[in-house]
């Protein structure tokens, strides 16, 4: 009997730890840069090789992980509160898939958005592998309304940063992972400077994203021309949840500018003018955004052109809440070993009825 009754405390135990679900585990991030090391330097564009492990995959979900290099301040995760340009800062890059490296998105498998993926894509096991460049110890970080700051990781700490992506927070997939700054090439060979210019020839701004020709209002001073700075969007494609493309002219050249939509609803860049004084990139127009007149604005340079532009509203699409790949599994196994725990009881309290009734007879 008192066997018996052991029996029954340990099936008892197991099922209810069955019911309690497995652990999450934390996401990590390993960091290589070409010898291998966590490491960048202070001067020169190093290259490094990203592997996660422990992240949330959910297949079909909107969005992924955003991965950028910078620093972070506490509180700081989005999924608290935390908001880019006040408690985390990162290297700005364009928000295209071919942009220029400093920034990587890694998408859900089968996402809307794995289109624009240029990090690749979240296995089921929550794993993700991509390579980011980070062109030195020093960089400008911007805020979405414009401001800027300059960033020294050789007095702050500074490492990658994942978060989740396209406005999407989650505390499962937000991580940080220091990263030391040393003089990687002070007895070899030095790697080219930073600058990422158009193939000679081209008319392609540096950003590599094309858009609508925006029309320059030229003025004659003094024998020299003095370009107005305009700025054009794509009128056709301003709608609730699109891709909006726009373009620039008249600016000064080897210039990083920012585009902010009304006051701050949402933001992109920043974009290197080219050396004819254009540029061009993309902006991402909120799902919620109202229809109506709306107004893109373009910081970072002395007389920095507006235009206002109709937005149409969006499709409205409804869908069901994916589950994340291996919730869903490990919630069957836990109905498993709960069911399996409790005919496993009825079956020892039958036995032991069974023993009463014989022990009377």
């Amino acid at each position: 009997m008192r066997a018996l009754s052991r029996t029954l405390a340990l099936v008892t135990t197991l099922a209810l730890l069955g019911l309690a679900g497995p652990a999450h585990a934390e996401p990590r991030v390993d960091v290589a840069n070409d010898d291998g090391d966590a490491a960048v330097d202070p001067t020169y564009v190093t290259s490094l090789t990203l592997r996660g492990s422990g992240f949330q995959s959910i297949h079909g979900g909107h969005g992924g992980i955003y991965v950028f290099f910078g620093t972070v301040r506490a509180g700081w995760r989005p999924s608290q509160g935390g908001q880019t340009g006040v408690d985390y800062f990162y290297v700005p890059d364009g928000e295209s898939r071919d942009n220029q490296g400093f920034a990587k998105f890694v998408a859900f498998q089968g996402s809307d958005t794995a289109g624009s993926a240029n990090g690749g894509t979240i296995s089921a096991a929550g794993a993700w592998s991509t390579t980011l460049r980070v062109p030195g110890a020093t960089f400008e970080a911007y805020d979405r309304t414009g401001g800027s700051r300059t960033v020294d990781c050789r007095q702050v700490t500074c490492g990658v940063i994942t978060v989740g992506a396209h406005g999407v927070a989650n505390a499962r997939n937000e991580s940080f992972t220091p990263v030391r700054v040393e003089d990687l090439y002070a007895a070899g060979e030095q790697p080219g400077s930073v600058g990422v210019t158009p193939a000679a020839g081209s008319d392609t701004p540096a950003t590599g994203v094309t858009g609508p020709e925006p029309t320059g209002n030229g003025k004659s001073k003094g024998g020299a021309v003095a370009v107005t700075p305009t700025l054009a969007v794509d009128r056709g494609a301003a709608r609730a949840g699109h891709v909006l493309s726009f373009a620039a002219a008249g600016l000064p050249a080897g210039a990083q500018v920012t585009t902010v939509l009304d006051d701050g609803v949402a933001g992109a860049g920043p974009f290197l003018v080219g050396d004819d004084g254009r540029v061009a990139g993309v902006l991402t127009l909120p799902a919620d955004l109202d229809a109506g007149t709306h107004e893109l604005r373009l910081f970072g340079v002395e007389g920095a052109p507006t235009v206002s532009f109709g937005v149409a509203a969006g499709v409205e699409v409804t869908a069901a809440t994916p589950a994340p790949v291996g919730e869903s599994n490990d919630r069957s196994a836990q109905l498993f070993v709960a069911a399996a725990g409790v005919l496993l009881l009825l079956a020892l309290g039958r036995l032991l009825l069974a023993r009463r009734r014989g022990r009377h007879d």
